[in-house]
């Protein structure tokens, strides 16, 4: 079945197979938030992104295979719900962006831009973007003959960059989205964010004048 990343609450997951890396994509808890189980083809090693809602879904999608991390894209509970469960249950270490682990539970790791996380062989990189949190982060997968692939929590959707307060931290994350993605990535670069659908670099990129604009 073609991947599209259209899930909703309670629906099967969506599964797509990368060159490496394999992606689930599940949509928890009452406010729709997408967690993505990454696993690496050549081990089996897992890492979760955002264990948001639902532990006990969460769990069973892990399943034997066990849990290296968890990350955690930023400091807003509802991308943490289960944080503290899926860890306890699993063991796996817990990593956030430096500037926002102070409100996200049971942390045992820190990252800034620019730093790496490993999924068995395979690499993320760490993409620091300041607005919508002080500490929120995107990763980012370079797929070996492929495409690159974007995590972006809550900073970047289909439509537009993540909520705000004030103008001061909208200015901050639509420069960063622009800058630290659009001006760095192509056109054909897939993005997952913290809700609803998945989108491309190219298909928003058209936007960026209209969105900064309007101000959200």
């Amino acid at each position: 079945m073609t991947y599209t990343g259209n899930v909703s609450p309670g629906s099967a997951p969506a599964v797509r197979e990368l060159n490496g890396l394999t992606i689930t994509k599940v949509s928890v808890g009452p406010m729709d938030n997408n967690a993505y189980l990454l696993r690496c083809a050549s081990d089996g090693t897992q890492v979760l992104i955002d264990a948001a809602n639902e532990a006990q879904t969460l769990l069973k999608l892990i399943g034997d295979a066990g849990l290296a991390a968890v990350v955690t894209t930023h400091r807003h509970y509802d991308h943490h719900g289960a944080l503290a469960e899926v860890v306890g249950a699993t063991g796996a270490r817990s990593i956030a962006g430096a500037d926002d682990a102070e409100e996200i539970p049971v942390v045992t790791d820190t990252v800034r831009d620019g730093d790496t996380i490993a999924v068995g062989d395979c690499t993320l990189e760490v993409i620091h973007v300041v607005g919508h949190t002080p500490g929120s982060i995107v990763l980012l997968y370079r797929e070996p003959g492929g495409i690159a692939h974007l995590f972006t929590g809550d900073s970047l959707f289909p439509g537009g960059v993540g909520g705000t307060r004030g103008e001061q931290n909208f200015t901050s994350l639509i420069d960063d989205v622009e800058h630290k993605l659009f001006d760095r990535l192509p056109d054909d670069t897939w993005f997952y964010p913290g809700h609803g659908n998945d989108s491309t670099l190219g298909a928003e990129r058209p936007h960026l004048a209209e969105w900064r604009a309007r101000g959200w």
